[in-house]
């Protein structure tokens, strides 16, 4: 059984998504909202109810990026988390930060319900289960942090899967769904209350005042009384310097038909490599996705290599018949593992930021939007200081600062000393790699047409060389996470420029 050739997205292939014209002139509302993922949406619904003029605004298509891109559980189940927050942030904090999520997951199935919305909802139990005597230990602690929570949990000898366990812990009721048929019924709402969308329609700055301006890529300005960045990666630092406080991770996914029936629930690995298994029903058959293989942007072994891994276990666990698609996503993830969402300039109290939502941003991202309609709407929430971008916990914050940052400087000297032997000319089609031009260092893909693309490597936004990444063809960065098309095109910041192409 082989991978399909090129990586595909399996919630992009299951329903149609509705286009929107490009911003091409300068406008005035009340609410700029720059990202159409999860956060951006649901906001934006939010907001249009309380009969707010706003725009949204998408620098490629809506629903095409971190969205698109999702395993879909929607839990607060986030791997195993909440005996760390309770060691770091305490008790109370730990509470809040589960009943974020839980209400973010109660407002998604209200709303499915609400508006009869056909995007695949099911209730499912979570599962963390392990096969290692080495993660025992650290799931019986996971479940006395749950106990201490009074979360609605069980620990189980073993997990309902259909191969060997040692023991698993359970969060009862959480679902799973389809995001983008869910979104895309969010976003036909939030246009009919009026909520104007914009794609292809780049934001690069904010003018600051009482009267803000989001400016974009062609030089247009949406004025607005609030400004909020829901895009994946801020496009607006604000001092924050976020490239510092987060780093990004990538993951993979696999959608395989198995031999026999899956069990209900949804299920993640104790232990690394990590391992998510979640069934989906793609033309009336029920499949299942299996994703896993976390590790940071830009490093690491071979791409491919990751989904060949996880064609390994799909095939030793599941007996898997066929992969029917496959894709990757990128995830920030900071340095207390906590999301930011608030303010992000305190000089600018009327410009919010939402991100670093780890790998869970269908259940968070919709937390960060009901956090942002109570700060914009001028209402208190529990959250508002759990969440803030300006705090600090110095455990495990300092720590992380110095190896996450340790970790840059030495991919930014390693990258400008690498030896350089291989030229454009040793690429076969689809084929791509660091090369000599000149005797400097570029990158070269050579198309499947045989059309070669030679780009600069080093990343324009702080100086680190990128590396070839095989499985999705692009450039990514191994510093802060930017990627870019073969042709040099911004996919992900915090790079905003393109790379420079080669002649």
């Amino acid at each position: 059984m082989e991978l399909p050739k090129f990586p595909e997205s399996y919630w992009l292939t299951s329903t149609s998504i509705p286009s929107y014209p490009k911003l091409e002139q300068n406008i005035e509302v009340d609410v700029a909202i720059v990202g159409a993922g999860i956060t951006g949406i649901t906001t934006a619904y939010l907001l249009s109810k309380h009969g707010l003029n706003i725009a949204l605004i998408e620098a490629g298509q809506i629903l095409t990026g971190t969205t698109g891109h999702t395993t879909a559980k929607i839990t607060a189940q986030h791997g195993l988390i909440y005996d760390e927050l309770i060691a770091h942030i305490g008790l109370e904090k730990t509470k809040l930060y589960y009943q974020a999520n839980d209400e973010a997951l109660k407002f998604i199935k209200q709303t499915v319900k609400a508006h009869a919305i056909p995007c695949d909802l099911k209730t499912e139990d979570a599962y963390i289960y392990t096969n290692s005597d080495e993660s025992l230990a650290k799931l019986s602690k996971e479940f006395q942090a749950y106990q201490q929570l009074e979360l609605p949990s069980a620990m189980l000898p073993q997990a309902p899967l259909p191969f060997p366990t040692i023991a698993a812990i359970v969060m009862n009721d959480q679902a799973q769904f389809n995001p983008i048929k869910y979104l895309t019924a969010l976003t036909d709402l939030a246009v009919k209350q009026g909520v104007q969308i914009y794609e292809n329609t780049t934001a690069v700055t904010v003018d600051k005042g009482d009267q803000a301006a989001v400016v974009t890529r062609d030089g247009h300005k949406i004025a607005a009384k609030h400004v909020l960045s829901c895009s994946h990666y801020p496009f607006h630092d604000g001092g924050s310097f976020y490239f510092a406080r987060m780093y990004q991770e990538r993951s993979y996914a696999l959608c395989i038909k198995p031999l026999h029936a899956f069990p209900k629930g949804m299920y993640i690995s104790a232990e690394e490599p990590t391992r998510s298994l979640r069934t989906v029903t793609v033309n009336g058959e029920e499949m299942v996705i299996v994703g896993g293989e976390n590790h940071k942007t830009g490093q690491g072994i071979c791409t491919i290599k990751h989904y060949e891994a996880l064609q390994a276990f799909a095939e030793q666990t599941l007996s898997a018949q066929e992969i029917l698609y496959r894709w990757s996503a990128q995830d920030l993830v900071t340095l207390d593992k906590l999301p930011f969402i608030g303010q992000t300039d305190s000089d600018a109290p009327n410009i919010y930021v939402a991100t670093g939502y780890k790998k869970w941003g269908m259940t968070t991202g919709t937390a960060a939007a009901l956090l942002l309609e109570k700060l914009v709407m001028g209402q208190e929430s529990p959250y508002e200081q759990l969440f803030t971008p300006s705090r600090f916990y110095a455990d495990p914050t300092i720590k992380q600062f110095i190896k996450t940052n340790a970790d840059v400087a030495k991919h930014l000297v390693g990258g400008k000393l690498e030896s350089l032997n291989r030229y454009p000319e040793h690429l076969s089609n689809d084929e791509g790699a660091v090369v000599a031009v000149n005797g400097k260092r570029a990158g070269a893909y050579r198309d499947q047409d045989g059309q070669m693309h030679i780009v600069d490597t080093t990343c324009t936004h702080m100086g680190c060389e990128v590396e070839w990444n095989s499985g999705e063809r692009t450039w990514d960065c191994p510093c802060h996470g930017s990627r870019f098309s073969f042709e040099g095109e911004v996919l992900d910041g915090p790079a905003k420029k393109p790379l420079k192409k080669i002649n």
